[in-house]
This record gives C-alpha cells, sequence and structure tokens, in this order.
C-alpha cells in the first residue's frame, strides 16, 4: 500500500499502516508488548476512559534522514510527559523501558511508511494511553492500555510554511488555571473543538485562547503553543494551562543559539500589535507562521507579516530545527536517537 502514496502531497490524516503495538497493565504490572494489524481496541463498557476521561496520549515524528537513516526526535521528553499527564489524572505509568521498545518496534515494523527525504513528511506517532478497568463510581482504573501507531504525515495546516491567520477568542476557554492543561490529555482537546470549528468555519486555520481567570494574556494557539519575536527577544507565553511543547522547548534553545533573547511570561492582547514575527508551534505543526490576528470580539485585526511571507527569525528556527531532524544540519543537542 506505502507504494501508491503521493508522499509529496501528504495531508495531516490517517493511512493504514501494517502494525501497531499495544501493552496492558493488570494486576499491577505491564505485560509485554504485543504487535497487531487491528485497528480497533475491546474494551468494557465502564471502562474509565469512556466516562471519566482517563485517556493521555503523545505526538511524536520519525523522519528519514539525507543518510538514509531513521531519526526519532526527542523521544524521552514523550515519555516524561506522558508521565506527568499519567500522574495528572492517575494512571499508571508507562516505564521508559517499555515506552522506548513500543517505539523502536512500530516504525521498524512500519518503516516502508515513512515519507522519504526530500518529500517535507514525517511518520507520525501516536502513543495512546487509556483506562480500561471498569468503575461505575468516579475513581481511577485498576487496568490500563498503553498503545502506539504510527502514519505518514505532510503539513498540519494545510497552509504549510505560509503565514496563516488565526482568531483571538473569549467565549470559550481551552483549559482553566489548575485544571490539566499543562498535560496532554484528551479532555483539553475536547474542549477546544468548539471554538476551533467556528475558526475554520470563519476562515480561520485556529484560535488563540487567552488564560481563562482573566482573559488578559494570550494562552494556547489552537493545538499549539504560542510565540512572538520582536527586538531580537524570542517571547512565549508563562502560564499553567499550557502544555509544554517539545518543539518550543527546542525552539527556545535554537533561539538562544542563534543569538536571540528569550523570554517565557505573560504576553498581553495589546502587545500582539508590537511583534514583528509570530508562529504557532508544536510537533503537529513544528512551526506555523502567523500572518495576522484577527480579534473575534472587537474586530481589531493585528498584521505581523507585511509582506504575506515568514519572517527571518522563524524561517531560520525552522530550517535549523527541520535540518536537525532530517540530519542535514549538525544535531548539537544530540536530540535525535537512530532507530536501526
Amino acid at each position: 500500500m506505502s507504494n501508491n502514496i503521493d508522499w509529496k502531497n501528504l495531508s495531516f490524516g490517517y493511512i493504514k499502516t501494517d502494525v501497531n503495538v499495544r501493552s496492558y497493565y493488570r494486576n499491577g504490572k505491564w505485560g509485554q508488548i504485543e504487535a497487531t494489524s487491528s485497528e480497533e481496541i475491546t474494551m468494557h463498557m465502564a471502562a474509565t476512559c469512556l466516562h471519566y476521561g482517563q485517556a493521555a496520549f503523545e505526538g511524536m515524528k520519525a523522519f528519514m534522514g539525507k543518510d538514509g537513516k531513521i531519526r526519532l526526535f526527542r523521544w524521552r521528553e514523550n515519555w516524561k510527559r506522558l508521565a506527568s499527564s499519567s500522574r495528572g489524572i492517575l494512571m499508571a505509568e508507562v516505564p521508559e523501558d517499555i515506552f522506548k521498545e513500543a517505539i523502536d518496534r512500530v516504525v521498524l515494523e512500519n518503516k516502508h511508511f515513512i515519507p522519504p527525504y526530500g518529500t517535507g513528511g514525517s511518520l507520525y506517532i501516536r502513543p495512546l494511553l487509556i483506562g480500561t478497568g471498569a468503575r461505575v463510581g468516579v475513581s481511577p482504573a485498576d487496568e490500563y492500555l498503553f498503545m502506539v501507531f504510527v502514519t505518514p504525515v505532510g503539513p498540519y495546516f494545510k497552509e504549510g510554511f505560509k503565514p496563516v491567520k488565526m482568531q483571538l477568542v473569549r467565549d470559550y476557554d481551552r483549559a482553566a488555571p489548575l485544571g490539566t492543561g499543562n498535560i496532554k490529555v484528551g479532555g483539553n482537546y475536547a474542549a477546544s473543538l468548539r471554538a476551533g470549528e467556528r475558526a475554520k468555519g470563519e476562515g480561520f486555520a485556529a484560535p488563540i485562547f487567552l488564560e481563562a481567570k482573566e482573559k488578559k494574556y494570550i494562552d494556547e494557539a489552537g493545538p499549539a503553543n504560542f510565540y512572538g519575536i520582536k527586538n531580537n527577544t524570542y517571547v512565549t507565553p508563562e502560564s499553567a494551562s499550557i502544555l509544554p511543547s517539545i518543539t518550543n522547548m527546542s525552539l527556545r534553545t535554537l533561539a538562544e543559539d542563534l543569538g536571540l533573547k528569550v523570554e517565557r511570561r505573560h504576553i498581553t492582547v495589546e502587545e500582539l500589535a508590537t511583534f514583528e514575527e509570530a508562529g504557532a508551534c508544536g510537533t503537529a505543526a513544528v512551526i506555523s507562521p502567523i500572518g495576522e490576528i484577527h480579534d473575534r470580539d472587537t474586530g481589531d485585526i493585528y498584521k505581523i507579516s507585511k509582506d504575506g511571507n515568514p519572517g527571518p527569525w522563524s524561517e531560520k528556527l525552522f530550517k535549523t530545527l527541520q535540518g536537525i531532524q532530517y540530519g542535514e544540519v549538525e544535531d548539537k543537542f544530540n536530540w535525535c536517537d537512530i532507530v536501526e
């Protein structure tokens, strides 16, 4: 089937691959990793993931390098974040060795689905952890399923690395302070769906949420982190309800390495007018430059890209990060592991 894929025109969608892998937590311990070609999950109708939201996931990528080697980007950070999500909603934590073995196995068994070097695609990896134990009262499950599937993908936003328009919204919140915004659980994404679909229907790539308490500061940019650049400084929001993006973490390191200052702090709505560049960043999008931000309530339009092109710093950061992932740029921070 992989031979029929139009590698250069991949969307960010699901394509069936050969194998996914699974491990079950039962009787207080994790079982062996199993491989299956089935895309179905069988579980009890009272499973906690269905009723009480015990579900967390990760998003990762593997890349076919310029040298023909398969690179896995910063997998240990994804394992740490899944562990944080597990603690946040009281799920059994997946041990590091099981996580890595599952990732390596699913990538290698589906390696012919990794988009060839030069096509701009990657193999998206989705680790998923769900509560499968039956509960009627509100309490954590005693059984869990950890599984990993993969699919070849292109850019998350159809525009690719071109500036997009985003919509600032106040009538929906993605997450509350002291809630689950800082962990990667399914409920955060369910809470963002109405605002996201409305924004798309009104001609925008995604909504930009404000923090829920005061509605003064930028929080998440749809399914990604926000950043702005001005005065040779990379600025990204500081908030307890923002998911710690591994891409954003990497971009902050690269920004400093390239000579920018880095600040994590509150960003007011009014400050949007002062940025020379801005973008949304995450595993799926990598970087999606932001050209305009439209305030849905006030009608204000913040034009960030003056010429319709990505800013020079965003372009440099994007090319450097992608260069490391594809083996074109020296991996001086040891972010990539070779899967073999």
